[in-house]
């Protein structure tokens, strides 16, 4: 059993940069990769991140590329996902989700989520 709290989220101008922080606990979380998700109200959810185990193979949306940076701390039991230069269209819910193989499967367990909001 994994849990997730995201923190983080608030609201920033265009262009702004935001850390967003996933803490995770339970029973080895190292051992889980994590992902980065995010949903509007009425749209569907996308995986905005992802990040094995040991931090050595990441995945982005084409969308954050070259914008988004995700990166963890396994001695902190934290993911996180720096954004830079965000844009009214980053605008959304952000959770972050465990599973313990990085690129097939099912996300096991998620977190509440974290609100990011960018105005122009």
């Amino acid at each position: 059993q994994v849990h997730l709290i995201e923190s983080g989220g608030r609201a920033v101008q265009t262009g702004d940069s935001l850390r967003l922080s996933c803490v995770a606990s339970g029973s080895a979380p190292s051992q889980y990769a994590i992902g980065w998700f995010r949903q509007a109200l009425g749209k569907s959810r996308e995986e905005v991140a992802r990040v094995s185990q040991d931090g050595s193979k990441t995945y982005y949306t084409d969308s954050v590329k070259g914008r988004f940076t995700v990166s963890r701390d396994n001695a902190k039991n934290t993911v996180y996902l720096q954004m830079d230069d965000l844009q009214p269209t980053d605008t959304d819910v952000y959770v972050c989700a465990a599973r313990l193989i990085y690129d097939v499967g099912s996300w096991s367990y998620w977190g509440q989520g974290t609100q990011v909001t960018v105005s122009s």
